[in-house]
């Protein structure tokens, strides 16, 4: 197996430093600096929709990456200068012929009245992704009652349930069905004719768990939640990989550039 010459990862909780983790930042430093000198190609995955991402950039002195994916998978965005992107319009309009039978306004009025969800913000909407809030208690009632409704109506929508790293609190990402960030990733391989093989993937949370699985070199870094940690595990033992996921014992930004090194990104 040759070595990796991609890096994507995710951003909260995986690349972004860790409040109080000095020593994150420090290794922010030599994993740009590594991946400059190296000539390697860097990818943000990431729930975070464009001006989030760019903010952040900005806050923790990110790596200004060649391409993200955004907003849980259903933006893709190009490079054009130093700091601006572009949204990749072939990637949208795949997703345009997806929903047209039940656009996204259709689903968000249907799902009006739900008690127990509340709607993100509506900056952290997106063409194609529709978000809510929810206590983690009511996690798994509300995940049997929207796959309900995605069945009985056909919906061609899939729901992604996640915990805010930080706040703790229920993510609810309803996307087009089988979109993920490795839909998307896998997407841009095609279009770029890059070979999976190259690619190394890094992240912490439910949101990461298909790319996580879906064939790529993994690191899951040491914050992880333990359950996501078993589960991918789980996956990796049941389709017969034993080298392809690294369980970093160091937490973000320091579990990625173990997880580099583990897997021969730098030379």
């Amino acid at each position: 197996m040759s070595s990796p010459q991609i890096l994507a990862t995710d951003l909260d909780g995986t690349l972004i430093p860790l409040h109080g983790h000095p020593q994150n930042v420090t290794d922010l430093q030599e994993l740009e600096q590594k991946l400059r000198e190296q000539n390697r190609t860097l990818i943000f995955v990431t729930g975070r929709h464009l001006e989030s991402i760019q903010d952040a950039i900005s806050r923790h002195s990110l790596p200004n990456p060649e391409w993200i994916i955004a907003d849980v998978g259903t933006s893709i965005y190009r490079r054009t200068g130093e700091s601006d992107f572009e949204a990749v319009e072939e990637y949208q309009s795949h997703q345009a012929e997806m929903t047209e039978t039940f656009p996204i306004d259709k689903l968000r009025h249907a799902l009006e009245g739900i008690e127990a969800l509340e709607l993100q913000e509506e900056e952290k909407q997106g063409r194609f992704k529709l978000s809510y809030y929810t206590d983690p208690v009511h996690i798994e009632p509300l995940t049997d009652r929207l796959q309900e409704f995605i069945e009985v109506n056909s919906a061609p929508y899939s729901l992604i349930a996640s915990i805010d790293p930080f706040t703790k609190g229920g993510l609810l990402d309803l996307l087009p069905k089988s979109i993920s960030k490795a839909y998307a990733l896998n997407w841009w391989h095609r279009q770029q004719d890059r070979n999976p093989e190259e690619t190394l993937f890094a992240g912490d949370s439910g949101n990461d768990l298909a790319a996580l699985t879906g064939g790529y070199r993994s690191i899951i870094v040491g914050n992880a939640d333990p359950q996501l940690v078993n589960q991918v595990q789980a996956e990796h033992n049941r389709a017969g990989w034993s080298n392809r996921l690294h369980k970093a014992e160091q937490v973000a930004t320091s579990g990625v550039l173990e997880g580099c090194q583990k897997f021969g990104l730098f030379d």
